[in-house]
């Protein structure tokens, strides 16, 4: 066993935690950055819409080209982008340069997901691909938890110019690690970019991306939000329509005739919504209604990490027992228990209650996507692994992204049905209260949040169970995909 490929692997890993985290970090970093740079709520919010507006956006470009002009190359290039952005948002001091900046790493992070995903069939063999998923996954689940955690804790100690300059080292050591031990790869056909499917894909994803995001704060119903939906629906019809014709795709939407790519992606993206679910509603709550500061915060979500680390590992040893079918179902039944449980959260629910619901989510998680991301790569031929791994990621941002408007909506309709006096939310109840000097504005607001939490959780446990049905009646347990491969193939010797 060579093992070069697994500290390369390890490069990878380190790669996608940082991406992870800094999709999250930014949550708890947005009071301190609006009172820094002097931006608006409008301005703070772009903060984090262009860095996930390009990141599902150029998702799918990404991994064609990669696949086109050969991974490593572009792999690079997407870490160089990440970590010299980093460094210029720490020196920043103005919000549309802070905008600028989000939207320079969602390009890196749209570059350096699916990329790291497509080199492991080049890298492994059939019989080590599962673990070397497992681990990818595992930094992939752990980063977006870790984000609050680690933001709370560098505000805390740090000036704000900490959470971009946190991802440097990261950053160029794997930039060092993947130019010194990644083998290059890349689709010896090799034909023309798709320039206008390009255009297509990442114009409809931003556009629909879009909708999804401002739909919560402008309703469903507002002009902006149905014409961005219903633009982008249209270009990705039209995208979907010129795949099946041109001849040089930059998809295969063939793909989702095969079972296992078509079911281990539809797992991944469920299990994205309800976690993103679940870290859009927690961290609030244990700030606004338990009180904790912002790594108090982050400290109480690490039982939902530790489940996921200790069952992605358990996730990798029953794939190469049973197959996919058992862990992913059961994983996804696991969420929808955890998230079942975590419905019944009142007043007087205390934390070790809370850690074990969390720990319950985590282990859920952490049991279906390693399983579920190995039966998508093993349905790719490995020369398109980049396009193929970037649609199964764009359908978790998608799934995120819609996760979290739907969810947004479901919790404003319910905490106005119960507080329809306090301002609207919980954080706009805390603030009355402090102005009038009225405890009670704050108790409302806080028992209509643990309803409003408790709805936005049942929606998810519904979404998960869907996800348990679905890969228990459709998910191949096993087959498909390429045909066998001997490890010479995968070997650190394919370097072209």
């Amino acid at each position: 066993m060579n093992s070069r490929r697994w500290w390369a692997l390890g490069a990878l890993v380190l790669s996608v935690l940082v991406i992870g985290f800094d999709t999250t970090i930014l949550n708890v970093a947005l009071p301190t950055l609006g009172a820094a740079v002097h931006a608006s709520t409008s301005q703070l919010q772009w903060m984090v819409d262009a860095y996930v507006l390009i990141f599902a956006g150029l998702l799918l470009p990404a991994g064609a080209l990669g696949d086109r002009y050969g991974r490593k190359p572009l792999l690079m290039i997407g870490l160089a982008l990440f970590a010299g952005g980093s460094v210029i948002g720490a020196l920043v001091h103005g919000p549309g340069q802070l905008i600028a900046v989000r939207a320079a790493l969602g390009i890196g992070a749209a570059i350096i997901t699916p990329i790291s995903l497509a080199v492991l069939p080049a890298m492994f063999s059939e019989a080590e691909r599962g673990k070397a998923i497992a681990l990818l996954t595992m930094g992939i689940g752990v980063g977006i938890p870790l984000g609050p955690l680690v933001g709370g804790y560098l505000l805390k100690h740090y000036w704000w110019g900490s959470i971009f300059l946190i991802n440097v080292p990261a950053a160029i050591l794997a930039l060092v690690a993947v130019a010194l031990l990644l083998p290059a790869s890349r689709d010896p056909a090799g034909g023309r970019v798709d320039l206008l499917g390009g255009a297509l894909s990442t114009v409809g994803l931003v556009a629909f991306v879009y909708g999804i995001i401002e739909a919560p704060d402008k309703g469903w119903g507002n002009d902006l939000v149905v014409g961005s939906l219903v633009l982008g629906v249209v270009l990705l019809a039209a995208f979907a329509v010129g795949q099946l014709r041109v001849a040089y795709p930059m998809i295969d939407l063939k793909l989702f005739r095969q079972p296992r790519f078509l079911m281990g992606s539809t797992a991944a993206t469920l299990a994205s919504f309800a976690l993103f679910g679940v870290m859009f509603v927690v961290p609030q709550y244990l700030q606004l209604v338990r009180g904790t500061d912002a790594l108090g915060s982050g400290l109480r979500l690490l039982p939902l990490m530790a489940g996921l680390i200790v069952a992605a590992a358990l996730g990798e040893r029953m794939v190469a027992r049973v197959g996919s079918k058992i862990p992913v179902a059961t994983g996804m039944a696991l969420i929808a228990a955890g998230l079942g449980w975590g419905s019944l959260t009142d007043a007087g629910t205390g934390y070790g209650t809370v850690a074990a619901w969390l720990a319950t989510i985590g282990l859920g998680t952490g049991l279906a996507l390693a399983p579920a991301m190995d039966a998508v790569l093993g349905t790719l031929p490995p020369e398109r692994a980049g396009s193929g791994s970037a649609l199964t990621m764009t359908m978790r941002s998608a799934g995120g992204a819609l996760g979290v408007a739907i969810l947004g909506s479901v919790l404003a309709a319910a905490y106005t049905a119960r507080a329809p006096g306090t301002g609207g939310s919980l954080p706009a109840a805390s603030a009355i209260a402090a102005q009038t000097h009225n405890l009670g504005i704050l108790l409302i607001g806080q028992h209509a949040y643990l309803h409003a939490m408790d709805r936005v959780l049942l929606v998810c446990a519904a979404v998960a169970l869907a996800g348990a049905v679905l890969a228990g009646a459709f998910l191949p347990a096993r087959g498909g995909g390429p045909a066998q491969r001997e490890e010479s193939d995968h070997e650190l010797a394919r370097v072209a």
